[in-house]
């Protein structure tokens, strides 16, 4: 079973809080995540009248399909709780967070989503990760050729 992360969040974003949210859809795109034609890099999370919906997720259509291919990027429900979908929406109205998914895999044959409550990194931000990156890197390669 393939898992498609979303890269290009844990460099835009700083992640503060994960969440696995479940996903409404028809039998041809589930069939296409199986095969791994499935691209999260400009996808969002976004609520519409007290529910949130993916939008952007490009699931590639089947390729047996046919007629039954719904469009590549329509929007699509996310299955979670009352309380929850109200807090993440009541967080990223209040703070100017955002909610975007990182990693979509199977669990017990469902697919899930992995969302997460994210603020945007700045410019300096991302070159300060970069510059960490590269000390710890130099770091265990001195540790490993003593």
């Amino acid at each position: 079973m393939p898992e498609i992360y979303n890269r290009q969040a844990k460099h835009d974003y700083e992640i503060l809080d994960r969440l696995e949210a479940g996903l409404v859809l028809s039998g041809t795109e589930i069939k296409s995540i199986r095969q791994g034609q499935v691209n999260l890099r400009d996808s969002y999370v976004a609520p519409r009248a007290d529910e949130l919906y993916v939008h952007h997720m490009h699931i590639a259509p089947y390729r047996e399909g046919n007629r039954y291919n719904p469009e590549p990027t329509r929007p699509r429900k996310l299955l979670l709780h009352r309380l929850q979908i109200r807090r993440l929406i009541e967080k990223s109205q209040e703070r100017g967070l955002t909610i975007v998914p990182l990693a979509l895999y199977f669990k017990k044959g469902r697919a899930k989503l992995e969302i997460a409550l994210a603020r945007g990194k700045r410019q300096h931000d991302r070159r300060e990760d970069i510059k960490r990156r590269d000390q710890e890197r130099e770091i265990r390669g001195k540790i490993k050729n003593r």
